[in-house]
């Protein structure tokens, strides 16, 4: 139907929503226009994933040496995402540029040399490197192309009977959907796109095979309102099939969820991620949602993940299959451990196979052959990332891959189907693997998209990981003082940090500036006693359900005691070794299990102090506490060793930005040195006087910074000091009655 202007308008849609806003669309010239429709279109994830699809437009524009109107194509540039796209994130190609490569195509087998082209083809001097997909677009005789990969679609594109109830939709609906066999996406596709829009009149969208889905329009209103409007007519044509009399969704339910599955999960996450992370580290997520243990839990779950997964999109995240763990959740969680050592044995051994089959000369070499997404019954699924991000997103993306096959299960439901659509001249009928009328993409196929050159050069293109990328910091005393820049300096250098503190506002705070470093997702806080074990058990139970595991634990927490008559009771005293000593054996004893579980490298700093060496009147009982804790550091690192690294850093007087300096404390300090100070001076202006004070003690006159605490700790937390253990690196501006005799 139309509105009053003529413009076609939604209607009859069940699942999605038309979001498209007239008021905000006027007011926006053609390529913004493209970039309002891609956000929209990106917004939904039953509609595209995260990465996943690509838009275009054809736009006449002014050529910027000959002034003359040529026509562009504004595509989506390598990489991009949909949701997120800027005008910024397109190529731009002149359209009678690509077009003329055709007469430079050689063939399908040599069909990657013509991405090497695409830059000759570029408008305007645009530096944003062309996707594989440009020339499905360019070849597209349409002004505004739309190529996304919902779940719907892709079911239908992955199914047996596929192209058959193509049709029955077609019919149902109303449409002309042409269906086109699996071909890797490129050259090739792009000029099989063309032909199959030639030889189907009226035709209004594509289906790929084993792939996914192209849809168009004249504008840019009438390519986001046909592309929205279909896949949500194969939602209503896929939900109707699934409601067939006698269909099951995955066979039904064989195995119960576990009541206790959260704390299984908890249990046996550092173990997994060691696992995984034997040839490098990464971080973890986990999902319990109900369509995960539907999965899961079902009867056709095993054979299912088996089968791998269909669209390009997924498998590259998600590698070719899962691992699926065959266990009972009826049986005791103890049986995991030796289950997922045994199952990740034959992974391994299955994917170095995959490699061997297809590798040719010039792939790329073996990658790491940990999978990225495990599945355990009555437990749930748990995805492997780079990054936070990247590991939910490998379980959303699987999570997608569910629905695929539910979708491609319920549009074989009370029917037996054995042709294979998807193949073609890519890949023969006997290449691909059916079941429960879901069909996988050939190995061969998978193998050729994973371990693509172009796939490669994306990689490399991407920038350098940082020091400490990969690795999960967690930073006790986060929330000021020395722990706050421990906490920021570690996300600079690439940590994913959890800030724990008794003061929950400052955690929160300084969480807050960490995600202004590194993204939301590479950051939590918690609230932290440390001297008490269910405290610190519950933070690191926070850790591990976040990131999966623990690399780096940091404590700056620590208590300096003063009374208003300069008395140290023996409560205080008591307290004070509690906070300073025991706490930091509490705090250690209970990461220690993480780390064995993990079986790679960790490292811990604790934060001791010069007084350990230094005796002075009046803080006995701060001087014996971090005297203790030294030894601590050294005990730590013959128990811990040889996996974990132990080591603590022993700074003078820290007095800025410190909780154990306020302003009461600071004024009795400055009285006692007879020190000059004005009593309506700011906190920050007293402590810098006293700062001042302590630093001409040293040898090189400088106030200690927690910043320059912080560098010593991260060095001590990272890999440059892989040797070092059950050491103590001095930050004191040189203070000569700190010296070791």
């Amino acid at each position: 139907m139309s509105d009053a202007s003529g413009v076609k308008s939604a209607s009859g849609l069940k699942f999605l929503e038309d979001r498209w806003d007239d008021v905000v669309a006027s007011k926006l010239d053609e390529p913004e226009l493209l970039r309002y429709r891609s956000n929209l279109l990106g917004s939904d994830l039953r509609i595209t994933n995260f990465g996943g699809g690509n838009t275009s437009s054809k736009l006449v524009q002014a050529d910027p040496i000959t002034g003359e109107p040529v026509t562009v194509l504004w595509v989506k540039g390598s990489g991009g995402d949909l949701g997120s796209i800027k005008r910024t994130g397109f190529a731009t190609l002149y359209m009678d540029r690509l077009l003329s490569l055709e007469k430079a195509y050689r063939g399908v087998d040599l069909e990657d040399a013509m991405v090497d082209l695409y830059p000759m083809c570029t408008f305007n001097n645009n530096p944003v490197a062309a996707s594989i997909d440009t020339s499905l677009h360019g070849f597209l005789p349409f002004a505004h192309v739309d190529h996304l990969h919902p779940d719907w679609g892709i079911a239908l594109a992955a199914s047996a009977n596929g192209k058959i109830k193509m049709e029955e939709f077609n019919k149902e609906f109303g449409h002309k959907l042409a269906w086109l066999p699996w071909q890797r996406p490129g050259f090739e596709l792009g000029m099989m796109l063309r032909k199959i829009v030639e030889e189907t009149p009226g035709c209004d969208g594509v289906v790929l095979g084993g792939h996914g889905l192209f849809t168009w329009g004249d504008t840019q209103r009438e390519s986001y309102l046909n592309t929205i409007t279909i896949i949500d007519q194969l939602g209503q044509f896929i939900e109707r099939h699934g409601k067939t009399v006698g269909h099951v969704v995955f066979g039904g339910e064989t195995v119960k969820t576990r009541d206790d599955r959260a704390a299984i999960a908890l249990a046996i996450f550092p173990h997994l991620r060691g696992l995984v992370s034997r040839k490098q580290r990464w971080i973890g997520s986990f999902s319990d949602i109900s369509q995960v243990l539907d999965f899961v839990n079902s009867a056709q779950a095993k054979e299912l993940a088996h089968l791998g997964t269909s669209c390009p999109d997924h498998f590259i995240r998600t590698k070719i299959r899962p691992m699926y763990i065959p266990w009972d959740p009826a049986g005791d969680p103890k049986e995991l451990k030796d289950l997922l050592e045994v199952a990740l044995e034959t992974y391994r051994a299955e994917y170095a196979q995959y490699y061997a089959t297809h590798a040719v000369a010039d792939s790329p070499a073996l990658r790491d052959a940990s999978p990225t997404v495990v599945l355990i019954p009555g437990v749930g699924m748990f995805t492997f990332g780079k990054n936070k991000t990247e590991a939910r997103l490998t379980g959303e993306f699987y999570i997608n891959a569910i629905g695929v096959m539910q979708g491609a299960g319920a549009l074989g439901a009370g029917v037996v189907c054995n042709d294979i659509p998807q193949a073609g001249p890519a890949a023969s009928a006997d290449q691909f693997k059916m079941y429960q009328n879901y069909v996988a993409l050939p190995a061969s196929e998978a193998f050729r998209i994973e371990y693509w050159k172009l796939e490669e050069a994306k990689i490399r293109r991407q920038p350098a990981e940082k020091e400490l990328s990969r690795r999960i910091a967690l930073v006790v005393g986060g929330g000021s003082g020395i722990g706050r820049e421990v906490a920021l300096l570690a996300a600079e250098r690439g940590a994913h940090v959890i800030v724990a503190d008794r003061d929950t506002a400052g955690a929160q705070a300084v969480a807050a500036e960490v995600a202004g470093i590194s993204g939301k997702e590479t950051v939590s806080w918690v609230s932290i006693d440390i001297r008490d074990r269910k405290a610190i058990r519950a933070a690191l139970d926070a850790t591990l359900k976040q990131f999966g595991g623990l690399d780096i634990l940091i404590n700056t927490a620590a208590l300096f005691p003063s009374s208003p008559d300069g008395i140290i009771s023996d409560a205080l005293w008591a307290l004070t070794l509690e906070v300073n000593v025991t706490a930091n054996y509490l705090l250690t004893d209970e990461a220690s299990s993480i780390f064995a579980e993990q079986g790679i490298d960790g490292s811990i700093v604790l934060t001791s102090s010069a007084n350990a060496v230094v005796a002075k009147r009046g803080s006995e009982a701060y001087d014996v506490s971090k005297a203790a804790l030294s030894h601590l550091v050294r005990e730590l690192a013959v128990s811990m060793s040889p996996r974990v690294r132990v080591n603590g850093i022993s700074p003078a007087t820290v007095v800025k930005g410190s909780t154990m300096f306020p302003r009461d404390r600071v004024i009795a300090s400055l009285k006692k040195y007879n020190l000059p100070f004005v009593e309506t001076d700011t906190d920050d202006g007293l402590r810098n006087v006293l700062a001042q004070f302590y630093a001409k003690r040293t040898l090189t006159h400088q106030p200690i910074d927690p910043k320059d605490c912080a560098a010593a700790i991260m060095f001590l937390a990272g890999p440059a000091a892989r040797c070092t253990t059950g050491h103590l690196i001095p930050v004191d501006g040189g203070l000569v009655e700190a010296y070791l005799r």
